[in-house]
Protein backbone atom coordinates (compact mmCIF):
# COMPACT_ATOMS: atom_id res chain seq x y z
CA UNK A 1 0.00 0.00 0.00
CA UNK A 2 2.92 2.46 0.57
CA UNK A 3 4.16 1.81 -2.94
CA UNK A 4 1.12 2.73 -3.99
CA UNK A 5 0.97 6.14 -2.38
CA UNK A 6 4.08 6.55 -3.38
CA UNK A 7 3.39 6.49 -6.64
CA UNK A 8 0.21 8.67 -6.32
CA UNK A 9 2.37 11.21 -4.94
CA UNK A 10 4.92 10.97 -8.05
CA UNK A 11 2.57 10.80 -10.62
CA UNK A 12 -0.48 13.74 -9.19
CA UNK A 13 3.03 16.01 -8.02
CA UNK A 14 3.87 15.73 -12.13
CA UNK A 15 1.07 16.20 -13.62
CA UNK A 16 0.26 19.84 -11.20
CA UNK A 17 3.50 20.53 -11.78
CA UNK A 18 3.88 20.12 -15.25
CA UNK A 19 0.15 22.21 -15.34
CA UNK A 20 1.99 24.98 -13.65
CA UNK A 21 4.72 25.47 -15.87
CA UNK A 22 2.85 25.39 -18.51
CA UNK A 23 0.19 28.04 -17.62
CA UNK A 24 3.56 30.35 -16.36
CA UNK A 25 4.60 29.94 -19.89
CA UNK A 26 0.75 30.57 -21.51
CA UNK A 27 0.90 34.24 -18.94
CA UNK A 28 3.77 35.46 -21.56
CA UNK A 29 5.29 37.62 -18.75
CA UNK A 30 8.61 35.35 -18.72
CA UNK A 31 8.98 32.09 -18.19
CA UNK A 32 10.91 30.15 -15.70
CA UNK A 33 14.48 30.04 -16.67
CA UNK A 34 15.03 25.78 -17.75
CA UNK A 35 11.48 26.62 -18.98
CA UNK A 36 12.39 29.24 -21.10
CA UNK A 37 15.48 27.50 -22.27
CA UNK A 38 13.36 25.31 -23.53
CA UNK A 39 10.59 27.11 -25.59
CA UNK A 40 13.86 29.48 -26.66
CA UNK A 41 15.48 25.48 -28.07
CA UNK A 42 11.75 25.11 -29.39
CA UNK A 43 11.64 28.44 -31.21
CA UNK A 44 15.28 28.36 -32.54
CA UNK A 45 15.99 24.74 -33.45
CA UNK A 46 12.43 23.24 -34.00
CA UNK A 47 11.10 20.18 -32.16
CA UNK A 48 8.41 20.61 -29.12
CA UNK A 49 8.78 22.53 -25.69
CA UNK A 50 8.44 18.88 -23.91
CA UNK A 51 10.70 17.36 -26.27
CA UNK A 52 13.43 19.69 -25.18
CA UNK A 53 12.46 18.88 -21.76
CA UNK A 54 13.44 14.92 -22.96
CA UNK A 55 16.75 16.48 -24.66
CA UNK A 56 17.56 19.02 -21.73
CA UNK A 57 17.07 16.72 -18.98
CA UNK A 58 19.23 13.46 -20.46
CA UNK A 59 21.81 15.84 -20.42
CA UNK A 60 21.10 17.14 -17.14
CA UNK A 61 20.93 13.05 -15.82
CA UNK A 62 25.06 13.03 -16.73
CA UNK A 63 25.76 16.05 -14.96
CA UNK A 64 23.78 15.33 -11.97
CA UNK A 65 25.75 11.64 -12.19
CA UNK A 66 28.84 13.61 -11.73
CA UNK A 67 27.54 15.99 -8.93
CA UNK A 68 26.24 13.17 -6.97
CA UNK A 69 29.31 11.05 -7.58
CA UNK A 70 27.15 7.85 -8.52
CA UNK A 71 25.98 6.21 -12.13
CA UNK A 72 23.21 8.18 -13.92
CA UNK A 73 19.80 7.11 -12.71
CA UNK A 74 18.39 5.22 -15.78
CA UNK A 75 14.99 5.25 -14.11
CA UNK A 76 15.05 8.96 -13.78
CA UNK A 77 14.63 8.49 -18.14
CA UNK A 78 11.10 7.42 -17.01
CA UNK A 79 10.67 10.61 -15.29
CA UNK A 80 11.81 12.83 -18.09
CA UNK A 81 9.48 11.36 -20.80
CA UNK A 82 6.69 12.08 -18.45
CA UNK A 83 7.86 15.35 -17.29
CA UNK A 84 8.02 16.12 -21.37
CA UNK A 85 4.78 14.32 -22.63
CA UNK A 86 2.94 16.43 -19.90
CA UNK A 87 4.07 19.49 -20.36
CA UNK A 88 3.07 18.84 -24.57
CA UNK A 89 -0.41 17.77 -23.52
CA UNK A 90 -1.17 20.91 -21.41
CA UNK A 91 0.12 22.76 -24.48
CA UNK A 92 -0.73 21.75 -27.20
CA UNK A 93 -4.03 19.86 -26.13
CA UNK A 94 -5.86 21.39 -22.64
CA UNK A 95 -4.15 25.32 -23.49
CA UNK A 96 -3.15 25.81 -27.10
CA UNK A 97 -6.14 27.23 -27.50
CA UNK A 98 -6.18 29.88 -24.35
CA UNK A 99 -5.91 33.34 -25.14
CA UNK A 100 -4.85 35.74 -22.39
CA UNK A 101 -5.86 39.16 -24.21
CA UNK A 102 -4.92 41.32 -20.67
CA UNK A 103 -2.25 41.96 -18.39
CA UNK A 104 -4.28 41.67 -15.51
CA UNK A 105 -5.35 38.30 -16.16
CA UNK A 106 -2.26 37.02 -17.94
CA UNK A 107 -0.47 38.01 -14.21
CA UNK A 108 -3.05 35.83 -12.76
CA UNK A 109 -2.78 33.25 -14.60
CA UNK A 110 1.03 33.54 -14.17
CA UNK A 111 0.49 33.77 -10.05
CA UNK A 112 -1.09 30.90 -10.06
CA UNK A 113 1.00 28.79 -12.12
CA UNK A 114 4.20 29.39 -9.59
CA UNK A 115 1.91 28.67 -6.90
CA UNK A 116 1.11 25.81 -8.44
CA UNK A 117 4.24 24.59 -9.45
CA UNK A 118 5.81 24.93 -5.83
CA UNK A 119 2.74 22.68 -4.82
CA UNK A 120 3.42 19.95 -7.42
CA UNK A 121 7.13 19.70 -6.79
CA UNK A 122 6.58 19.72 -2.74
CA UNK A 123 4.37 16.64 -3.60
CA UNK A 124 6.19 14.66 -6.12
CA UNK A 125 9.81 15.14 -3.82
CA UNK A 126 7.69 13.13 -0.99
CA UNK A 127 7.50 9.68 -3.38
CA UNK A 128 11.54 9.38 -3.78
CA UNK A 129 10.89 8.12 -6.99
CA UNK A 130 13.72 9.38 -9.51
CA UNK A 131 13.65 13.19 -9.66
CA UNK A 132 13.14 15.62 -12.79
CA UNK A 133 17.09 16.22 -13.54
CA UNK A 134 16.32 19.73 -12.66
CA UNK A 135 15.36 18.66 -8.70
CA UNK A 136 18.15 16.20 -8.86
CA UNK A 137 20.50 19.50 -10.33
CA UNK A 138 19.23 21.14 -7.28
CA UNK A 139 19.76 18.32 -5.00
CA UNK A 140 23.03 17.97 -6.11
CA UNK A 141 23.95 21.67 -5.58
CA UNK A 142 22.25 21.40 -1.70
CA UNK A 143 24.56 17.99 -1.48
CA UNK A 144 27.79 19.69 -2.41
CA UNK A 145 27.77 23.14 -1.05
CA UNK A 146 25.35 22.68 1.96
CA UNK A 147 22.69 24.70 1.29
CA UNK A 148 19.27 24.21 1.77
CA UNK A 149 16.28 23.95 -0.85
CA UNK A 150 15.22 27.02 -1.28
CA UNK A 151 19.17 28.54 -2.14
CA UNK A 152 19.93 25.60 -4.38
CA UNK A 153 16.80 25.85 -6.23
CA UNK A 154 17.78 29.64 -6.89
CA UNK A 155 21.37 28.81 -7.84
CA UNK A 156 20.18 26.51 -10.26
CA UNK A 157 17.62 29.13 -11.78
CA UNK A 158 20.39 31.36 -12.14
CA UNK A 159 22.57 28.82 -14.35
CA UNK A 160 19.48 28.03 -16.40
CA UNK A 161 18.78 31.99 -16.73
CA UNK A 162 22.27 32.55 -18.29
CA UNK A 163 21.64 29.46 -21.02
CA UNK A 164 17.99 30.41 -21.70
CA UNK A 165 19.44 34.44 -22.28
CA UNK A 166 21.77 32.52 -24.97
CA UNK A 167 19.18 30.58 -27.28
CA UNK A 168 16.81 33.97 -26.80
CA UNK A 169 14.73 32.17 -24.65
CA UNK A 170 11.52 34.31 -23.50
CA UNK A 171 12.85 35.83 -20.16
CA UNK A 172 10.82 38.58 -18.72
CA UNK A 173 10.08 39.65 -15.08
CA UNK A 174 8.34 36.81 -14.90
CA UNK A 175 11.43 35.01 -15.10
CA UNK A 176 12.95 36.73 -12.18
CA UNK A 177 9.97 36.05 -10.34
CA UNK A 178 10.01 32.86 -10.67
CA UNK A 179 14.03 31.93 -10.46
CA UNK A 180 13.69 33.55 -6.97
CA UNK A 181 10.39 32.46 -5.98
CA UNK A 182 10.20 28.31 -6.97
CA UNK A 183 12.37 27.89 -3.79
CA UNK A 184 10.30 29.40 -0.93
CA UNK A 185 7.34 27.84 -2.48
CA UNK A 186 8.65 24.55 -1.95
CA UNK A 187 10.33 25.03 1.43
CA UNK A 188 6.66 26.30 2.38
CA UNK A 189 4.61 23.62 0.91
CA UNK A 190 7.18 20.51 1.54
CA UNK A 191 6.49 19.99 5.50
CA UNK A 192 2.79 20.46 4.30
CA UNK A 193 2.58 17.33 2.19
CA UNK A 194 5.65 15.89 4.21
CA UNK A 195 3.04 15.43 7.08
CA UNK A 196 0.56 14.24 4.69
CA UNK A 197 3.07 11.09 3.09
CA UNK A 198 4.28 10.50 6.53
CA UNK A 199 0.18 10.07 7.69
CA UNK A 200 -0.54 7.68 4.77
CA UNK A 201 2.87 5.48 3.90
CA UNK A 202 3.75 5.56 7.80
CA UNK A 203 7.32 5.85 6.53
CA UNK A 204 9.60 9.57 6.23
CA UNK A 205 10.76 10.74 3.09
CA UNK A 206 14.23 11.82 4.42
Amino acid sequence: MALFYRFLFFLIGLIILTFGVSLSIKADLGAGAWDALNVGLSQTIGLTIGSWVIIVGIILMLINALLHKKRPEILAIFTVFLTGFMVDFWMLVVLEAWELETLALRSIVFIIGVAIIGIGAAIYLQAKFPLIPIDNFMMGIKLRLGVNLMVAKTIGELIALVFALMVKGPVGLGTLVITFAIGPFIQVFFPIFEKLYVKWTGSYTK
